[in-house]
């Protein structure tokens, strides 16, 4: 079994790298780039029966800063 996980950081927190990004867009001349929020997909390959709770307590415990991010689980 195959899962996803989305980490991104929560609303408010500062994302330099996605400042760096919009930054850059800018530069090439890619306007109307009015915010860049930058984050991390890990893929897992799971033992067959592993449950969604399993996986939050992945994200909760190694995964995620569950201070600053935000994750979502996306089983495939």
């Amino acid at each position: 079994m195959k899962a996803r996980v989305h980490v991104m950081l929560k609303t408010g927190v500062l994302d330099p790298q996605g400042a760096a990004v919009q930054h850059a867009l800018g530069s090439l001349g890619f306007e109307g780039v009015n915010d860049v929020r930058q984050g991390k997909v890990i893929e897992l390959d799971l033992a067959d029966g592993t449950d969604e709770a399993t996986i939050g307590q992945m994200c909760e415990k190694l995964l995620a800063n569950t201070v600053i991010e935000s994750y979502r689980i996306e089983v495939l």
